[in-house]
């Protein structure tokens, strides 16, 4: 039992809040900033998720300590519960406007890709015969691969598409018809990282997050995760890199296609 959650049995929630804040200060701000880049959102996001979760006599918190088992450890839990209610907190700010925003940024014709395959919900080949039936693009059908695969690179990559793809779910649909050969184009390979991802332990996953996404020192991640020594993450982060390499590999996806 951590010492918040022995204050917080006892009573004290204003004592157990300030140890809980003081413990997990870190591995908060690390999750926020997996999703926000502007410092302002980061505080405001900040501010929220301290009141959702003290509020109501940190009724969340406590009723987490009050369960008889817990499915993983604290910090994993309390990451995903920060990592949702971030992505609330821009779905209620400006979550229309966001996507606006970014998609205005694109080209052209990858906002019209965009508005065929994500707003409308429309499979990659209808895109292609809307494009030149529709909107008169003089496009081969190479050409329009390298400009789907732009526009699905341009809505994930970095911060801002980790957010975008909560927001308007950038992911590969189910119905893939336009896969080139050989090799895999960049949303296969988004795909995959995603399925090999889900494969690693909730503390492997969360460990390869702070570690190799977010640059948190290894001690640092050791304490958060809530394993014995900096060593530990070395050897966990590593294993976990040689079980994605392992995944990638099984799906003929070299170093070279990343």
């Amino acid at each position: 039992m951590e010492s918040w959650q022995i204050k917080l049995s006892q009573g004290d929630s204003d004592t157990a809040w300030d140890l809980f804040v003081e413990r997990y200060r870190r591995l908060i701000f690390a999750t926020i900033r997996h999703l926000a880049t502007d410092y302002d959102d980061v505080m405001d996001v900040f501010a929220s998720v301290c009141e959702a979760l003290r509020e109501n006599d940190m009724a969340r918190l406590r009723r987490y300590a009050e369960r008889e088992s817990h499915g993983g450890r604290f910090s994993t839990w309390l990451a995903a519960v920060v990592r949702n209610q971030t992505i609330d907190w821009f779905r209620h700010r400006d979550g229309r406007k966001r996507v606006s925003s970014v998609v205005a940024e694109l080209p052209p014709l990858h906002q019209k890709i965009f508005q065929y395959v994500f707003h409308e919900s429309r499979s990659h080949l209808e895109t292609y015969e809307l494009l030149q039936t529709r909107d008169g693009c003089d496009l081969s059908f190479g050409e329009f691969l390298s400009a789907l695969m732009a526009t699905y690179r341009a809505l994930s990559e970095g911060r801002k598409g980790r957010l975008m793809r909560e927001l308007v779910g950038v992911a590969l649909p189910p119905d893939v018809d336009v896969v080139a050969e050989p090799g895999a184009t960049a949303p296969d390979i988004g795909e995959h990282l995603e399925r090999a991802l889900a494969a690693l332990t909730s503390e492997d996953r969360l460990a390869v997050q702070l570690f190799v996404i977010d640059d948190m020192p290894a001690a640092e991640v050791a304490r958060v995760v809530g394993w014995p020594s900096a060593k530990t993450v070395y050897n966990r982060v590593s294993r976990a890199l040689a079980a994605l390499r392992v995944a990638f590999a099984r799906r003929g996806i070299g170093s070279g296609d990343l």
